[in-house]
């Protein structure tokens, strides 16, 4: 069984530390016989995603038993060429993932996108994606599609770890650790290894509780 990703940066298998996506961790908790193929790609949307043909390279070797996943929604957001709006464009866009999974007898599960790290004056946590996240539990529940809800439970996460903690999960790294990044980074929407792997255990999570078919391939963990 493979496991099929689509998506933007914080899902993408990240080509230099400290950046990592939260799809270059998932293989670790599946047992031998399931292979993730993270296709997710970084700055990519619903529409671009498609038009630079990365849904046709996995179209190509997608079969019947397998699975897409399917997170987009921070750069639909961008005023840009790719921009989509959340109750017609990228709802629009999203359905056409679902049809090409179901066309070659694959699952498609939807994935809410993952919060930003934001807090106001009060320290309280709030939302970047509005409708986006919104149209993603509609749309599965309109299509009967199983839904990762990574936006509700990345949120709880956040603000549960607070201002100054929840840096971790991000990239707040100090000038002169990275050759790559003399200055420093300050990064609230991409993830250090510590917090992909954080948002990887949330979707492991969500998959063990709502896909119980996807479910029966992870590894007991004790």
């Amino acid at each position: 069984m493979t496991i099929y990703i689509a998506g933007d940066s914080t899902a993408t298998n990240q080509e230099h530390k400290p950046f990592a996506g939260w799809g270059q961790m998932m293989q670790q908790f599946f047992k031998p016989d399931v292979v993730i193929s993270n296709h997710a790609f970084s700055g990519r949307s619903t529409k671009s995603f498609v038009a630079e043909k990365r849904l046709d390279a996995i179209l190509e070797t997608i079969a019947e038993g397998d699975y897409l996943l399917v997170q987009f929604g921070h750069n639909d957001q961008k005023d840009n060429q790719w921009f989509t709006d959340p109750f017609t464009t990228y709802t629009e866009a999203l359905k056409v993932y679902l049809e090409a999974a179901r066309k070659k007898r694959a699952t498609p599960v939807l994935i809410t996108p993952v919060y930003r790290r934001r807090f106001d004056e009060n320290g309280t946590l709030y939302d970047t994606h509005g409708d986006y996240s919104v149209a993603v539990r509609k749309l599965a529940a309109a299509e009967k599609v199983p839904l990762i809800d990574l936006h509700k439970r990345s949120g709880e996460l956040i603000a549960a770890y607070g201002v100054e903690r929840s840096k971790d999960i991000f990239l707040h790294i100090a000038p002169g650790i990275y050759e790559r990044h003399p200055d420093g980074i300050t990064d609230d929407t991409h993830f250090s290894e510590y917090g992909a792997m954080e948002m990887a255990k949330l979707v492991i999570d969500e998959i063990r509780n709502r896909i119980p078919e996807m479910a029966e391939h992870l590894i007991d963990l004790i």
